[in-house]
């Protein structure tokens, strides 16, 4: 089985995704090389911070490599700011252009609520898809975000959540997926989210599967019992959740609001 190749876009605390991937069964290394990139089937775009840095970071050569392994028929997770990337522009601090892998825009979440979106929220609407096998309607993730995609067309919309406003919380369009949430950071519903991708990716290197269209296959191990809402005061461990943005040094996930609890 092919390594997973996490993007180094300039952002971000990558060698704790490193270890969430690996924890799952994947081989992983980070790079930021535009050859290894092209090379890879198998990738995942994270970042944390603002849009327009990264944005930025891939202009040339690294979005050609990208836009040259999607060709050949590699599959995307996007993470966070990596997510956001995948969109049409975002809003944020004037107009920036996104990759335009995914449709719509990224625009900030109301201002009657409290920002940056920082803690567990509930996933809602689930699609029957793959790469949300194994977790249930209501499962609690853990976001840090200001901004969110909105405009989505329902064929990309895997699931939402509301801070606000709904927004998609997961994305799809064929082999270009992703998260506005941290997988690394939302527990064992976070972990299972990735094993799911490093499945699906297996069938990397196959152009037809095409980019155009997301894959809805039925969910395989969909569990029926949504999860109750954690205590208003459960916050992650600071050692492990360091302040706003910040990824946690370690790959020890936070096991959040777990069903039952």
């Amino acid at each position: 089985m092919s390594e997973i190749v996490v993007v180094d876009a300039g952002v971000g605390n990558l060698g704790n995704l490193k270890r969430a991937v690996e924890r799952v069964g994947a081989r992983a290394r980070i790079t930021d090389d535009p050859e290894a990139i092209a090379a890879s089937r198998r990738l995942v775009l994270p970042g944390v911070g603002a849009f327009r840095p990264p944005r930025e970071r891939l202009r040339g050569a690294l979005e050609d490599a990208l836009r040259h392994a999607l060709t050949e028929g590699a599959w995307l997770l996007g993470i966070c700011i990596g997510f956001q990337l995948l969109f049409e522009e975002s809003s944020e601090f004037g107009a920036t252009d996104g990759l335009g892998l995914l449709t719509g825009q990224v625009t900030s979440l109301p201002k009657g609520v409290e920002l940056p979106h920082m803690g567990w929220n509930r996933l809602h609407d689930l699609a029957d898809h793959p790469l949300l096998a194994g977790i249930p309607e209501g499962s609690y993730v853990y976001f840090v975000h200001t901004f969110a995609p909105e405009g989505v067309p329902a064929d990309e919309r895997l699931a939402a959540a509301t801070h606000g406003r709904p927004f998609a919380a997961i994305c799809g369009r064929g082999r270009v997926l992703g998260t506005q949430f941290h997988p690394e950071k939302s527990g064992e519903r976070g972990l299972r989210l990735l094993r799911n991708y490093v499945e699906l990716s297996a069938e990397a290197g196959d152009p037809a599967v095409a980019l155009g269209s997301a894959d809805r296959t039925p969910a395989r191990e969909r569990e029926p019992a949504p999860e109750r809402a954690p205590p208003r005061d459960r916050e992650p461990d600071p050692e492990r959740q360091p302040e706003r943005e910040r990824e946690p040094d370690s790959v020890e996930t936070l096991h959040g609001p777990a069903a039952g609890d």
